[in-house]
């Protein structure tokens, strides 16, 4: 076995003879012969209303069928920030089953230079195409971007967020009639605010027909260029915002509260964490930490969960200053049938072409510099800092222990272990890992000790796993951990150095050998983990769960806080319903139930 790269995928677009792009798939244009933004505008952003539809609204979500080239977004864009509402926030859902690559989105962009500055930011946070939601944030525009790429129905199934405006802008419904069918139309209209305006360049029967029988008013408008008519639509009841949530308090000062602040900010909330005794003073704080999905071969919804939170985290580390350490971690093969499930898990949809490969012995011995089995090459997974990232996404902390919440008025009431006030929120994310279950009875959650152990050779290894793992940090190598149920010692322990040297000699020899003889210096730490392996991310009525991450913090953390985020403040989530119930706290309950 040597290294093995699958074919990258075929571009869904070709260029026609008159420099237009033109899908591959339909035989039909991405946008007008004749002006492609004045037709956007027109049918698109006239057609639902905009901008005086959100003239006052401080959060206002537009949803689209067919991002294409992503000119539709790039004109809301646009006209978003000329007219934006004081203090207002767009959130954008889109969907695209074939994506195109950046450079191509660049060059179909070019034609409009007037919009170069927007397209230039577009393109620079341009969606992969690995299967999932995608999110690409706008801060300068006050502006988040959700690309679906999947399937229509599966993607609007999956949403839970309510739509003021649609663009509606699959292919032609003679050419790609799977967009335009009566399951999708319903569903669009189930995902449809009170007041909702929707809009699109077809006035095809079965158009009108499906956005009718899913509660839209349908009305024909003056077309575009030399298309006669163009539809409008728009749901019954009266628009409006869900009424401000003000404040969040985030407990706990670990990767969990830290991505728990950045994702309330990132959505226009404003977030206060308050932690004891200091950031990444529990599970967060080792000097270097692993960016890596687990391995799941059976492709299903856990799968897809860890996939889309591993890609996300990747992204968000990569922009975070100073947070990458290195990149690329080896997952070695123990067994026979790990090399078939990296197989598996390499050639399929959740990650990104190219993202994974195979890697043969001699491979995998000449990245390591010492004999290693085959292994699993995970190109785009990170070695990061802890502690740069706590202090960039934290912003202001409070140097509190919170002993108590209590309803109030406008929310929660946070005290602390005299009884004395802290704040007042309108929610709370308790991010404390352990010691979220104090203050949310009933939570189920099991402690798991750690010791990592470092030390400084003059050659730090890449990073490899393999069960255990050993991984640079920024003046030496990090490796071990123990892992011991309900034991909740945190002392450093000269037993468990020797266990995590052994653990490494029976996967790199040498390293060990050279470690051996250095002076050790580790930490330990209690990890939180649930019944079924899986995090605990949600809640309702102003009170949200996120822990039991167990080793996985740092990959998990950054989209369930994302998830957390929305739920907190009115707003959609990127985690597909799905994938949502699968963390959902109350799933623990529901199950016991279901057995009684």
């Amino acid at each position: 076995m040597s290294d093995e790269r699958p074919d990258p995928p075929q571009s869904p677009l070709q260029w026609g003879d008159d420099g237009l792009p033109r899908s591959r798939l339909y035989g039909d244009v991405y946008f007008s012969i004749e002006d492609g933004l004045a037709e956007t505008r027109a049918v698109f952003l006239q057609g639902c209303g905009l901008p005086e539809a959100w003239a006052g609204r401080r959060r206002f979500v537009v949803a689209e069928l067919g991002f294409g080239t992503g000119l539709n977004i790039l004109a809301l864009l646009d006209l978003w920030r000329r007219h934006r509402p004081a203090g207002g926030h767009l959130h954008i859902f889109s969907i695209e089953a074939h994506p195109i690559d950046a450079a191509e989105a660049a060059r179909a962009l070019a034609r409009w230079p007037e919009l170069a500055d927007l397209a230039a930011m577009l393109v620079a946070r341009w969606p992969g195409r690995a299967r999932g939601v995608h999110r690409l944030e706008l801060p300068e525009l006050g502006a988040v971007l959700d690309l679906a790429v999947t399937d229509v129905a599966e993607a609007l199934q999956g949403w839970d967020g309510r739509a003021d405006a649609w663009f509606l802008d699959g292919f032609s419904p003679a050419l790609n009639p799977a967009m335009w069918r009566d399951e999708v139309l319903a569903l669009v209209g189930a995902r449809s605010a009170p007041g909702a305006r929707a809009a699109t360049f077809t006035v095809a029967g079965q158009v009108r027909r499906g956005l009718a029988a899913g509660g839209f008013e349908v009305a024909k408008r003056p077309g575009f260029g030399r298309k006669r008519e163009r539809l409008e639509a728009r749901f019954p009841g009266e628009a409006a915002d869900r009424p401000a949530v003000g404040r969040v308090a985030v407990i706990g000062g670990g990767v969990a509260g830290a991505a728990a602040a950045r994702a309330v900010r990132a959505l226009g909330g404003e977030a206060i964490v308050f932690e004891a005794e200091g950031l990444g003073a529990g599970g967060s704080g080792n000097p270097a930490a692993l960016v890596t999905p687990r391995l799941d071969a059976g492709l299903g919804p856990p799968a897809q969960l860890f996939a889309s939170a591993f890609r996300r985290a990747v992204q968000l580390f990569e922009s975070t200053p100073q947070a990458v350490i290195a990149r690329g971690v080896l997952q070695f093969a123990v067994g026979e049938r790990d090399l078939d499930r990296f197989a598996r898990i390499a050639a399929s949809d959740l990650f990104e072409p190219g993202a994974l490969g195979l890697l043969d012995p001699d491979a995998a011995s000449a990245w390591l510099g010492e004999p290693a089995p085959a292994a699993l090459d995970q190109r785009s997974a990170l070695v990061i800092e802890p502690a740069p990232v706590l202090a960039a996404w934290s912003g202001d902390v409070r140097r509190a222990r919170v002993a108590g919440l209590e309803r109030g008025p406008a929310g929660w009431i946070l005290t602390d272990t005299a009884g004395a006030v802290l704040a007042e929120a309108g929610a709370v994310i308790l991010a404390a890992g352990l010691d979220a279950a104090r203050l949310a009875p009933g939570l189920s959650l099991r402690p798991v000790r750690g010791q990592a152990s470092w030390a400084e050779p003059t050659e730090p290894p890449p990073a490899c796993a393999w069960g255990g793992y050993a991984v640079p940090t920024r003046h030496g190598v990090l490796f071990g951990a123990t892992h011991d149920r309900d034991d909740t010692g945190v002392e450093l322990r000269a037993e468990d150095h020797e266990r995590n040297l052994t653990t490494l000699a029976g996967r790199l020899p040498q390293l060990a050998a050279r470690l051996a003889a250095m002076p050790l210096e580790g930490r330990a730490a209690l990890r939180a983990t649930t019944a079924d392996r899986l995090p605990a991310a949600g809640g309702a009525d102003g009170l949200f769960l996120l822990s039991g991450f167990g080793s996985r913090g740092f990959s998990l953390a950054p989209l369930l806080a994302e998830h957390v985020a929305a739920q907190a403040l009115g707003a959609p989530s990127p985690l597909p319903t799905q994938l949502a119930g699968l963390v959902d706290p109350d799933r623990f309950a529901r199950r016991a139930a279901a057995r009684s």
